[in-house]
């Protein structure tokens, strides 16, 4: 499932969200792309008290790739 990085004006890290929102938000130019990879937006409104999900970062030494995953701690 892949996701979007999300900042907000002060370019500190809000919840990620799906591609499809994400399209929605640069449409209405509430948003423009802050970096192309990893895909980020940067949110040209400010957001108060953001709601803030936990995140787990695992890594998987492969033999030939190391492949990378973002967890949400509460589902696992």
């Amino acid at each position: 499932m892949s996701k979007v990085f999300v900042l907000d004006t002060n370019k500190q890290a809000l919840d990620m969200c799906h591609p499809g929102v994400a399209r929605r938000l640069l449409k209405a130019g509430k948003a423009a792309v802050y970096r192309a990879y990893p895909f980020t937006i940067i949110l040209k409104q400010e957001v108060i008290a953001p709601e803030m999900q936990t995140y787990q970062l695992k890594l998987d030494p492969g033999s030939k790739h190391t492949g990378v995953a973002i967890v949400n701690q509460e589902t696992g």
